[in-house]
């Protein structure tokens, strides 16, 4: 198997997901093929970031590329570090980066999954016509997401207004950021309430790893249905992309 090199620690909550998600996914893979016990786990090293100093990083508006300089430099150099480690490839457990993918990358020779590939082309598999992306105010700016969701024919919901945003935001660092609270997912709920009027052809991307914390039970489905709505869990998603890519 190829060794995974995680980046995590944006939020921790939900690195410890990734950890568990591959190596229970690499267990049944194996109990499957009737490998006798212990079951096998890829070899794993995780570079733990400190959240409060990368948030500090991030790069305001009008700054442009140069203003997120120090933010992608927090991240390049993790990977560096996983590199030297023996590491095959690498993920961020985390979306909010991915919008700093291209540039973190830079200089590079160890490959890193996109999660936001990933994720996309797993709303189009549910046959959605229509997306809704919740995460954080940087994900929520950006235009990743909707353009990938467009080259697969699923159409972005319009960005939300800029309160919405905020609100999400702040939801995710007080009820999310150390596990999900109940006000937390009844925060969650009530925006998906807001700004989903179609359910049926509507698929909600938890696109903030936190998030999918806020149901418990569907903590290993990619895709799962929830009091009336269809998400996308993009922790799942991408931990088992990572699996695969290990697998071989």
């Amino acid at each position: 198997m190829k060794k995974i090199g995680i980046v995590g620690g944006v939020g921790w909550p939900s690195t410890i997901d990734y950890y568990r998600l591959i190596c229970s996914g690499a267990n049944a893979h194996f109990r499957a093929r009737g490998h006798p016990p212990p079951l096998p786990v890829p070899w794993i090293t995780i570079e733990s970031v400190n959240q409060a100093e990368t948030r500090a990083l991030r790069g305001k508006p009008g700054e442009g590329e140069a203003g997120w300089a120090a933010f992608d430099a927090v991240f390049r150099d993790a990977f560096r570090r996983l590199q030297a480690a023996g590491c095959d490839f690498g993920i961020l457990a985390s979306n909010t980066p991915h919008a700093r993918l291209h540039a973190i990358r830079q200089g590079l020779d160890l490959p890193i999954l996109d999660m936001i590939e990933a994720s996309a082309q797993a709303a189009a598999g549910t046959g959605a016509k229509r997306a809704l992306v919740l995460g954080t105010s940087v994900t929520m700016h950006g235009d990743l997401y909707p353009r990938r969701l467009r080259a697969l024919g699923v159409e972005p919901n319009p960005r939300l207004p800029e309160a919405q945003i905020e609100a999400m935001q702040a939801l995710i660092d007080h009820e999310f950021y150390a596990g999900a609270t109940p006000a937390g997912t009844a925060g969650l709920l009530q925006l998906c309430r807001r700004h989903v009027p179609d359910p049926e052809h509507t698929a909600i991307l938890l696109a903030c790893t936190e998030l999918p914390l806020a149901f418990p039970d569907h903590a290993d489905d990619p895709v799962f249905a929830a009091e009336g709505f269809r998400f996308v869990n993009t922790s799942v998603v991408h931990a088992r992309a990572a699996l695969t890519e290990a697998l071989g």
